[in-house]
């Protein structure tokens, strides 16, 4: 806050414009001078002082404090220039690896790529393959890989040489054909990309490449089968890339690998045929490890599938394994070969879910043995030359399980989260350091050197340009150092006014300067109004020159554009806003008094309120900064106005009263309803003319609008003949208005071989009618046109009207339809006759209409309802939860809620009579009086023709189909061409249960193929869908990634790696 009048203060801006009008209590409008204007409009007021104010004093048009002037006239600081990063960041520090950009859910196979890469031998290998498209490449274009072979060639030779801090693996992704936004089975990707990549490999031309993947991951174990007969052994031989080890129960890696490896018992329906015996045998199978692989991949079978649910579930168990693995003791012959492993990658899943979470890998260097982290772009090496696991447990521990971590020995490490274990053969001697350097070939060099040379003109440009906005920045600052000096405006020296939005904007070098624009803060004048002062701020005189000079625009606003008639309106305004208090309570007397001599007439609304109109007037006036459009409070509607009035315009209405004085005028003058206005003497009314100077004047001898009592006479005489009509009509149809013996078709009666059709809706309007002759309109036609269709065939049957269709129609007697015939137009006689006959078997009946029904219609209505019900748009579905144990209880109390409650008072308030004149929004007024039903597609019965045909018309008589919550449900908005996929995703957010724990139903059918769309599965709305949750995930927020893929993947279906 700044200071005010008072330099030593600090006032509100509430406090300043108070202060700014306080002479108005002694300064009559007429009386204003120069020095009034320049107080109102707070020109004087001190000039604040940088350090003195927290923020800018809006009320102050002086305070050039706060207004962002503090990032120029400080320290500069280049930084603040610009929003470009340091290129610099974006490269490859020294000694480090690079990393590869997660294109969405590609996490999974960056981290085998890590891996693969740091496979010397097969990085050795692939660099050797023969790739012509790369040793002819031009340099002065994109190289573009094109089979597997060439993608993984320039992928590993630029994570070996490229300058960038990571790289982008799309080119392989997309020639693999993957899903970047879905998150897929990291071990089904790792053995399928070995295959492809295998398969490729052996079409080389060089022998020692075509059997490389071989060499490096395949082993070789036999399928052993003893018959327990005959004691018979056969063997089956087998390849390996990977051992699958199932952790299920197991601490360690060699409880897992010993399963592995155990005997299975072959009996019951699984026995063995024996050759030997020439029949099924019981057996023992097991197997038998023959030779391991240099790079021996461990695969710990965390994904299981889960035959209670059908998908699959991620197992956290707490697996311990060595650095250093010797596999003789699980040979049965102890061989020659190499059988002590060192631990060179641990591929890491962190998540709780089996269709979501993060994908990160440690590997060991082969040159330096030092232990990096792969996540994605970021690399950390681990201090130490340590294999470092603590961390990647955390997200588990979100699952708050009461299993703890156990203690490791030296040399073992435990994890929850490792899925894949790769161990390297041990070297018995020391590895010579050349041996692990791995060159690029020069073929492949010069496509990184391409790359590099790419980002370092990259580097240079965004350098170039943060450069460039620092020079920008720095003669900005220079500008604002020497304009801001200029702008206080000295006592006594000419000024301007500049908005203070506009000034903020020039000071935030983010925003491009535009055009000063000050049309905004004209008055009705053309001058600046004084409310707009505090949104704006005083200058000098050669500021205000400078910056229109540099930036334009208008118009502009001195010293003489303070407004003297504003300023002498508002004085007007505030003193009349003063005398109010003291003006009420003398009106408030005077009216009580007897009047003598002339009086004036005032409605008694107007009387009552009047206080308020006058101080929204005035509020209106004090704050009105545009011209008048020409209506002010006390501007009534008398004029030449040459519509007719209605008895209804001259009834008041207090609360709908918007001018003084208009509630006791019709459209031609003076009210003729007396006892809605009131007689005031001269001198009330001369004091509330001060206050409403356009107030409709009416003296006491002015006579009543002659029209208007022409009008009440005439409704008084239509009022009389509509009572007589409705009594008539009501002695003629007694029993029809009372509904005392009606016919029914469930029971026919004896007397009579016909009943007579008419809709429902005429005898409910027929009845209001007769009930309000005065207040609702009479019933002049029948209407039974809605019954029929555009081929003038009826829509209903005798057994669709049994069945519920009744409910739309009323039947007649033949007399009482001899009496309507007279007393209304018919546009459509429409009957139902009873035949009967006597057979064999006994009396029969048989029900024929008059017209004959119209199957066509009916026809092509039922189909295009069941259409409808699959094309919905944005309905209402409930889900019902249900408890494991339990089955959907049947009596379940309906929940007491706003939507049950909404009904009762929509079905209470359908209820209400309709006041005269009143439209019936479920029916459509046609010019002859008589309503027509009005339907909307949602409210169309049963057994009505199409849309498209008049019969559509039906069905307005509403019925209440609200459903009626239970506890337990909760109200989803879909659409019928959604999937029940993305319907699981809104339950999980809704009841916090994951898709792949939910078990849907609808009417006792599960609902299982998630691909399907909810028409597909005959979910229509207000459908009621059942929820069986199986395992419910508390806290979602354990999820470290984004949802993926709610539901099991499709897996690598028609991707590069099956070969499509």
């Amino acid at each position: 806050m700044c200071s005010t009048l008072n330099p030593r203060t600090m006032a509100p801006r509430l406090q300043l414009e108070k202060a700014a009008w306080r002479w108005v209590t002694s300064v009559k409008p007429e009386e204003i001078s120069q020095e009034h204007i320049e107080l109102a409009y707070r020109v004087s007021l001190p000039v604040c002082q940088r350090g003195t104010c927290r923020r800018n004093c809006k009320g102050n048009p002086n305070c050039l404090v706060g207004i962002g002037e503090q990032t120029w006239l400080g320290e500069i600081d280049e930084n603040a220039f610009h929003n470009i990063d340091d290129p610099n960041s974006e490269r490859r520090d020294k000694n480090t690896f690079v990393g590869l950009t997660n294109l969405g859910a590609t996490c999974y196979v960056n981290t085998f790529l890590q891996v693969w890469f740091h496979n010397l031998e097969l990085r050795k290998s692939l660099y050797q393959c023969y790739n012509s498209r790369a040793q002819e490449h031009n340099i002065e274009s994109d190289y573009e890989p094109q089979s597997i072979c060439e993608h993984l060639q320039y992928l590993f030779a630029l994570l070996q040489n490229s300058n960038r801090k990571y790289i982008d693996p799309s080119g392989l992704v997309k020639a693999l054909g993957l899903d970047t936004g879905q998150q897929q089975d990291a071990q089904e990707f790792s053995k399928l990309f070995l295959s492809l990549l295998e398969d490729t490999l052996s079409k080389q031309k060089n022998p020692t490449l075509q059997n490389v993947i071989q060499q490096q991951f395949c082993g070789q174990f036999s399928y052993v089968t003893v018959c327990d007969q005959c004691g018979r052994s056969s063997a089956l031989p087998s390849r390996f890339y990977e051992l699958e080890l199932n952790i299920q129960g197991h601490k360690n890696l060699t409880e897992c690998v010993t399963e592995f490896l155990k005997d299975e018992k072959l009996d019951g329906d699984n026995r063995y045929f024996c050759e030997t015996c020439q029949s099924k045998q019981s057996a023992t199978r097991r197997i038998r490890l023959h030779s391991l692989p240099p790079t021996l991949n461990l695969q710990l079978m965390r994904f299981v599938f889960d035959r209670q649910t059908g998908h699959k579930k991620k197992l956290n168990t707490y697996i311990s394994f060595p650095e250093q693995l010797d596999m003789a003791p699980f040979f049965e012959v102890t061989k020659d070969q190499k059988c002590v492993y060192e631990l060179s990658a641990v591929l890491i899943h962190r998540g709780i879910s089996a269709y979501s979470g993060h994908y990160i890998a440690h590997v060991k260097d082969a040159r330096t043995s030092d232990w990096y982290k792969f996540n994605d772009e970021e690399i950390e090496r681990m201090e130490g030359k340590k294999l470092q696991l603590g961390t990647e447990d955390d997200i588990a521990e979100a699952l708050k399980s009461q299993t703890r971590k156990p203690k490791c020995s030296k040399g073992y490490h435990c994890s929850r989260n490792a899925y894949m274990l790769v161990y390297k053969i041990q070297e018995e001697e020391p590895v010579d350091p050349s041996t692990t350097v791995v060159e690029v070939p020069e073929f492949l060099q010069r496509l990184v050197d391409q790359d590099n040379h790419k980002f370092e003109e990259w580097c240079s440009e965004m350098s170039a340009m943060r450069k460039q906005s620092v020079d920008k920045g720095k003669a900005k600052h220079e500008e604002v150092r020497e304009l801001y000096e200029l702008l206080p405006a000295p006592d006594g020296e000419p000024y301007e006014f500049i908005p203070l939005d506009w000034l903020k904007k020039w000071l935030d070098d983010s925003t491009a300067t535009k055009k000063i624009d000050n049309s905004h803060f004209l008055c009705s004048h053309g001058k600046l109004h004084p409310d707009k002062v505090g949104d704006a701020k005083r200058v000098s005189q050669t500021a205000g020159r400078v910056l229109y000079e540099r930036y334009g625009g208008g118009p502009r606003l001195d010293g003489s554009t303070l407004c003297r008639e504003c300023v002498q309106q508002r004085c007007r305004v505030l003193r009349l806003k003063n005398q109010l208090n003291e003006d009420y309570k003398e009106v408030s007397n005077l009216v009580k008094r007897t009047i003598s001599g002339e009086g004036f007439w005032v409605g008694k609304a107007s009387l009552r309120s009047w206080r308020q109109l006058a101080l929204e007037q005035l509020e209106k006036d004090e704050h009105e900064s545009q011209p008048s459009n020409g209506q002010s409070n006390g501007n009534g509607p008398h004029g030449n106005n040459s519509q007719d009035c209605s008895p209804e315009v001259s009834e008041g209405n207090e609360e709908e009263m918007k001018t003084f004085n208009d509630d006791i005028v019709c459209s031609h003058g003076l009210g003729i309803v007396d006892t809605e206005r009131k007689l005031v003497s001269s001198e009330v009314w001369n004091k509330l003319r001060a206050y409403f100077p356009k107030a409709l004047e009416y003296t006491q001898d002015q006579s009543p609008c002659p029209q208007c009592l022409t009008l009440e006479q005439e409704e008084k005489d239509n009022e009389a003949v509509s009572k007589m009509m409705a009594l008539d009509q009501k002695n003629q149809l007694l029993n029809l208005f009372h509904e005392k013996n009606r016919p029914t078709l469930t029971k026919w009666p004896q007397d009579t071989d016909i009943l007579y059709i008419v809709p429902l809706f005429f005898v409910d309007e027929w009845r209001k009618f007769i009930r309000r002759p005065t207040k609702s309109s009479p019933v002049s036609s029948v209407g039974n046109s809605l019954l029929v269709c555009p081929h003038g065939g009826f829509m209903f049957t005798y057994d669709s009207l049994i069945n519920g269709d009744a409910q739309h129609i009323a039947l007649l007697w033949p007399s009482e339809w001899e009496v309507i015939s007279k007393l209304f137009m018919v546009d459509q006689p429409i009957s139902i006759r009873c035949f009967k006959q006597t057979t064999p078997s006994g009396p029969t009946a048989k029900y024929t209409t008059q017209p004959d029904l119209c199957w066509e219609c009916r026809e092509g209505f039922l189909f295009q309802q069941q259409k409808d019900l699959r094309e919905y748009t944005q309905a209402t579905i409930y889900i019902r939860k249900i408890a494991e144990d339990k089955r959907m209880m049947k009596e379940a109390i309906p929940e007491r809620n706003a939507s049950s409650s909404e009904a009762e008072a929509e079905e209470e308030k359908e209820e209400q009579p309709k006041v005269a004149g009143e439209r019936d929004p479920d029916f459509s007024q046609s010019e002859d009086g008589a309503k027509r039903l009005k339907l909307s597609e949602s409210s169309i019965p049963e057994g009505v023709a199409s849309p498209e045909s008049n019969a559509t018309k039906l069905g307005g008589i509403r019925r209440s189909t609200r459903h009626r919550k239970l506890r337990g449900e909760k109200a989803l908005i879909v659409s019928a061409n959604q999937t029940l996929k993305e319907l699981k995703i809104q339950i999980m957010h809704a009841f916090s249960v994951a898709p792949f724990d939910q078990n849907l139903s609808i009417d006792g059918k599960s609902l299982t193929n998630d691909s399907a769309t909810l028409g597909s599965l005959g979910i229509i709305p207000e459908s009621v869908v059942s929820l069986k949750a199986d395992e419910p995930i508390a806290d979602y927020a354990a999820l470290d990634d984004v949802y993926q893929a709610a539901m099991p993947e499709e897996g690598f279906k028609g991707t590069g790696l099956l070969g499509h």
